[in-house]
């Protein structure tokens, strides 16, 4: 059981009723599993060493292996510090955790499944503005809303995400666990992603998870809008009020034509790998024919580099590598060059 605990500095923390923390954890990971081998190697330390003492090197660590039980002081040698086998003080620390983990994932289980039933009744008697072909969904129930959608989903999730980041640190880590959960439990997940997406260290950390699981991810050329569809039978797209506000879609005619416009797009797109050398030099040449194609149209740099996903700054990389590749200086001889070459005549 734990208890609360305050700090040096007056806030709380959470403890065990043995003492041991996060905390306690971070300092052996930091410096008492370094302390621990120097002991181990000498065979004891004495308790006068410097490096243990108040304001040394190794005292929030010493302080730790004692509180875990890794050292002791022998009977006979009292102003020595030895190392304890980690094997006991595992087994003292692990199990304990392994069998609250066990009863914290029967217990979600049984929550979840209280929830569906509530979920069951809700649905009988919901207003008619939340159960309609069309309901709006505004921050901050937006993401616990598709939360609850993916933790219906039985057989397919469609998702487009036009953006070239997956999410950072603990929102990375939950796409992941949540997505990959999904997909195991035999939910077909297919994945849409801008060809800039593969520049995102955190984008790909993501696909080799889903993909590993059993999902599958591609990329395309051009600009699309955030679309998720789950099980053939509600779809969700942003409201054009902005993206605080998301818009349901329960109407099947028109979930039946988003599903259309997503597989015409799945086919164009191609698949996300990072070592196929064929794939990735018809994803430059595409994005070259893009990057074409804006210049041509006339759209603003703004507005050119949301269509390709990247930054206006790498949109002007590529603007200047066309410039090179034409011998151009300016973008009025760009377009000079283009069009006398023939190049301009793009295929839709």
């Amino acid at each position: 059981m734990s208890k609360r605990q305050p700090t040096p500095s007056g806030e709380e923390k959470n403890v065990t009723d043995d003492g041991r923390t996060p905390g306690t954890r971070a300092l052996l990971e930091a410096k008492g599993i370094e302390l621990f081998e120097l002991i181990a190697d000498r065979g004891g330390i004495p308790t006068s060493d410097p490096r243990i003492g108040e304001g040394g090197e190794f005292a929030g660590a010493l302080t730790a292996l004692e509180e875990l039980g890794l050292v002791r002081k022998p009977d006979d040698a009292a102003d020595t510090w030895v190392t304890v086998d980690p094997a006991t003080v595992q087994a003292q620390i692990v199990a304990p955790m392994t069998q609250e983990g066990i009863r914290l994932l029967q217990e979600s289980a049984e929550w979840a499944n209280d929830f569906t039933a509530l979920r069951s009744a809700w649905r009988r008697s919901a207003p008619d503005d939340q159960r309609g072909p069309f309901t709006y969904v505004h921050s901050p129930a937006i993401q616990p809303f598709i939360d609850s959608l993916v933790a219906e989903c039985e057989f397919e999730a469609l998702t487009a995400q036009p953006q070239n980041r997956r999410g950072v640190g603990s929102i990375l880590e939950n796409a992941i666990i949540r997505d990959t959960a999904l997909i195991k439990r035999g939910v077909h997940m297919r994945t849409l992603y801008q060809h800039a997406a593969r520049r995102s260290s955190e984008t790909r950390e993501y696909v080799s998870a889903v993909s590993a699981a059993g999902g599958e991810v591609r990329t395309l050329d051009e600009f699309f809008n955030r679309i998720m569809i789950f099980d053939r039978s509600i779809a969700i797209i942003p409201s054009p009020d902005g993206v605080d506000t998301a818009v349901a879609i329960r109407e099947p005619s028109v979930v039946a034509y988003l599903i259309d416009v997503f597989e015409r797009a799945w086919e164009r797109a191609r698949p996300f790998t990072m070592s196929d050398s064929s794939t990735l030099k018809d994803i430059a040449s595409e994005q070259r024919s893009m990057t074409l194609r804006m210049l041509i149209e006339g759209h603003s740099d703004p507005a050119a580099s949301k269509r390709l996903g990247v930054s206006p700054r790498t949109y002007a990389g590529y603007v200047a590598d066309l410039k090179d590749e034409f011998d151009a200086e300016t973008r009025f001889q760009l377009g000079y060059e283009i069009g006398r070459s023939g190049t301009g005549e793009i295929d839709d």
